[in-house]
């Protein structure tokens, strides 16, 4: 007897990257998640493109603080640097992926590492030179003519870690994945310079007991 296939849902998925990689390559049946109609749009776009035959990626669009599913529906819930550094209140988030989640199921949330904030977010030696306290938790935000355009919320370590524990899971590991030496590329802020000296990203790995 074949066992059933892992159910995910993406939190934040944008176009549905992640969550069409992990249908095709790990054959978990998966829903994604976006607040943005148009990056949901986009998704089904890229789907309708496709030649392959493969399903196109079953998509929702709703508030990662307020999820259309029942309580212990799912195996797995994911978001990759989406939602939670963009919502004031992340620890809702965490709350809706632990009630969503089956007991035994994982959550896995990445955003930029905390310390990043502390830096400049230039690639070069000047972005090696702490210039805010870490500990300041002032938003970042964009603004076009006055009206906020992108807002960033910065959480240090500690608070992730305590939202985490405040949701009812349990943090199993914390990943905070070092600058390949094969990348040689710039990116934004980044470049190998930095990467060898300070994480760029912080990975948590969640259980509902």
């Amino acid at each position: 007897m074949s066992r059933p296939a892992t159910t995910v849902v993406e939190i934040g998925a944008g176009a549905a990257q992640c969550s069409r990689w992990l249908a095709r390559h790990r054959g978990a049946r998966v829903v994604a998640s976006d607040l943005s109609g148009g990056m949901l749009a986009t998704s089904r776009r890229i789907d309708a493109g496709r030649a392959d035959g493969t399903a196109p990626v079953p998509l929702l669009q709703c508030d990662g603080t307020r999820l259309p599913l029942a309580d212990a529906s799912v195996d797995r819930v994911f978001t990759a640097y989406g939602v939670v550094p963009f919502v004031a209140d992340s620890e809702a988030v965490l709350r809706e992926a632990a009630r969503v989640l089956r007991p035994g199921g994982r959550f896995v949330f990445s955003t930029s590492h905390p310390v990043r904030w502390a830096f400049p977010d230039v690639p070069g030696p000047e972005g090696l030179t702490a210039t805010t306290s870490y500990f300041d938790r002032t938003p970042y935000v964009e603004s076009a003519a006055g009206v906020p355009t992108y807002v960033e919320h910065h959480r240090t370590l500690g608070d992730l870690v305590r939202q985490v524990v405040a949701a009812g899971l349990t943090l199993v590991d914390l990943v905070e994945p070092e600058w390949p030496a094969r990348n040689r590329q710039s990116w934004g802020g980044w470049s190998p310079l930095r990467g060898r000296l300070l994480p760029g990203t912080a990975i948590l790995v969640c259980e509902r007991p």
